[in-house]
């Protein structure tokens, strides 16, 4: 199932700036309905190729939610247009991030979840840019606001980014330390990192610094794994232990005969 989504700004005043998003795709949970994590696919990608891979797994009840970023000039392929959660020069969680487009994608990966069942939990997962969008998000919740200064709407219960990065990294220790409920949120969320060593596009050092980062900053429930000779690509081990993962961390049933 697909649908259409509206666009959504962000910013404020003579910046603001319209950011059409693309087509969602939704795979419907083939069990009992508990959890529904948004997933964001990576640079130049889509929201369908993904919703094929993650209806293959043994996850009945999740509902996936399979967004399509904007189409943008994007720095780091000289300007030409594709699809991006936000604007980036180069990959790295040093480098001032493109705060306005990384506020529009997680305000719209927010609005997507807006209208789940009070009784489900929710969560996001992405796969390198749309990986680095979904830390982003987990920094949002925790702080309880985007870094426009809106409230951040969505209690999250899972976070997962295959091959990514964290964005804003260096500033965030500092400002969870400064909230009291920063400080709780960040403990009681749970993250799942993995990245491979033999990563060519988001280096393994951007992961693995990515992990630090988010474990000093107060997120002690954070498992990061590394992978072997894995490139800029998912594999079924992989897949696999995501899986495992999310079955332990949100309480799944599974597949219950009556």
């Amino acid at each position: 199932m697909s649908y259409s989504s509206s666009s959504m700004s962000s910013g404020s005043g003579s910046s603001r700036r319209a950011f059409e998003f693309g087509r969602t795709h939704v795979v419907r949970p083939k069990g009992k309905h508990q959890a529904t994590i948004v997933w964001l696919h990576g640079l130049g990608d889509n929201g369908s190729s993904w919703s094929q891979l993650l209806e293959s797994l043994p996850l009945p009840n999740i509902k996936w939610i399979c967004p399509t970023a904007p189409t943008r000039p994007v720095a780091i392929f000289g300007g030409f247009p594709c699809t991006a959660w936000f604007d980036v020069g180069e990959i790295s969680e040093d480098v001032p991030s493109d705060l306005e487009g990384l506020d529009a994608s997680a305000a719209h990966v927010a609005n997507l979840l807006s209208t789940e069942p009070p009784n489900i939990k929710l969560g996001i997962g992405g796969f390198s840019m749309g990986a680095a969008t979904a830390l982003y998000s987990a920094t949002c919740h925790v702080l309880g606001h985007y870094r426009n200064g809106n409230i951040y709407p969505i209690n999250l219960s899972a976070v997962v980014s295959l091959s990514g990065w964290l964005p804003c990294a260096r500033t965030l220790k500092n400002q969870i330390e400064q909230s009291r409920d920063g400080r709780r949120r960040a403990a009681s969320l749970p993250l799942f990192l993995c990245h491979g060593k033999g990563d060519d596009v988001v280096a393994y050092e951007h992961g693995e610094r990515s992990a630090m980062a988010l474990s000093s900053a107060g997120f002690p429930n954070l498992m990061f794994r590394s992978y072997n000779g894995l490139g800029h690509y998912t594999v079924p081990e992989e897949t696999d232990e995501v899986c495992r993962w999310l079955t332990a961390n949100l309480g799944l049933e599974g597949f219950r005969l009556n």
